[in-house]
């Protein structure tokens, strides 16, 4: 039996969801990686997927193989790009995990020119604004936003990832501008929705530090639907300025208290996080060539301060 070829048939099964969707991926027959999978249960003497005519689940000893397999697949593909590497250009997959909405907006646009100046780099874009298990799931590196928690990836920071209060000029002009953040208790508040529901705007100037709890219109679980009330008048809103900066420069939306540090906290918290736009990778990727280009050309299209940022 080829070790190998099996992991990378189980693996392929349980990421495509059947044997048939992994074997049109690959280009191959079902009933080859139906033999792989078959001989790697053979040779570990358990069962590691529940098959039916359907679908496929992980068993229990499936459960505990998976994330194993996939990161010893991880450690022989990192493994071979690196010897190849070091005789030429980065090359090879390059699994990317992304926020969408930041996404779209400021690197989708961008990926035709890194393809055209690294040919040899296959991308491979997760996008979705869960927090994915770079072991687990693969990744090579990840871009997030906000604050970071504690753990052993290494992260390199990209841009800050500030919050800055708008609204449209037609929305400021019937209702005024706040002066001071407590002014804007008063106005109508386009707000994130959570899970408790209930939400304060933070402000913080040097020692200061100012809360307001805020109301509204309209609740959203989505940034962009906030956005697009706020510019069709309906109240201010607290955004990143990567959702807002273009809005912004064009004058379609207005900032105010840009003298004040804002952000979205739950009640009963007590401190600003140290927000900012990282790109994550593990450690072994440091020395990574396709990994340093890809967050080289990100670091050098957003600029410092990020283009964004610039009209504000």
């Amino acid at each position: 039996m080829d070790m190998f070829a099996a992991l990378r048939a189980f693996v392929a099964v349980v990421e495509e969801g059947g044997f048939a969707p992994a074997a049109r991926r690959a280009g191959q027959a079902a009933s080859s990686f139906t033999r792989h999978v078959d001989a790697l249960e053979s040779a570990l003497g358990v069962s590691l997927l529940n098959r039916s005519t359907r679908n496929v689940s992980l068993t229990a000893a499936g459960e505990s193989y998976y994330p194993r397999a996939t990161r010893l697949l991880a450690e022989l593909d990192e493994a071979n790009s690196r010897v190849r590497e070091r005789e030429g250009p980065p090359r090879g997959r390059l699994r990317v995990s992304l926020p969408a909405s930041f996404a779209r907006m400021h690197i989708t646009p961008f990926l035709p020119r890194f393809m055209a100046e690294f040919p040899l780099i296959e991308l491979d874009l997760v996008m979705s604004d869960a927090l994915v298990n770079l072991v687990e799931q693969r990744i090579d590196v990840a871009v997030r936003l906000g604050a970071l928690d504690s753990s052993s990836l290494i992260a390199r920071r990209l841009a800050p990832h500030r919050r800055i209060v708008c609204a449209s000029p037609a929305y400021l002009a019937q209702h005024g501008a706040p002066a001071a953040p407590q002014d804007i208790a008063t106005h109508a508040c386009l707000t994130f929705a959570f899970a408790d529901g209930e939400r304060l705007w933070r402000f913080s100037q040097g020692q200061r530090a100012e809360q307001v709890r805020v109301k509204g219109p309209l609740r959203a679980n989505q940034a962009e639907a906030l956005k697009e009330a706020a510019l069709a008048g309906f109240g201010l809103v607290m955004l990143p300025t990567w959702l807002v900066g273009e809005e912004i420069a064009q004058g379609m939306l207005q900032p105010v208290l840009t003298d004040w540090q804002a952000d979205i906290s739950r009640p009963g918290a007590t401190a600003l996080p140290d927000g900012g736009i990282h790109a994550l990778y593990l450690p072994d990727r440091k020395e990574s060539p396709k990994v340093r280009a890809f967050v080289d050309f990100l670091a050098e299209r957003f600029g410092a301060p990020p283009y964004w940022d610039r009209a504000i």
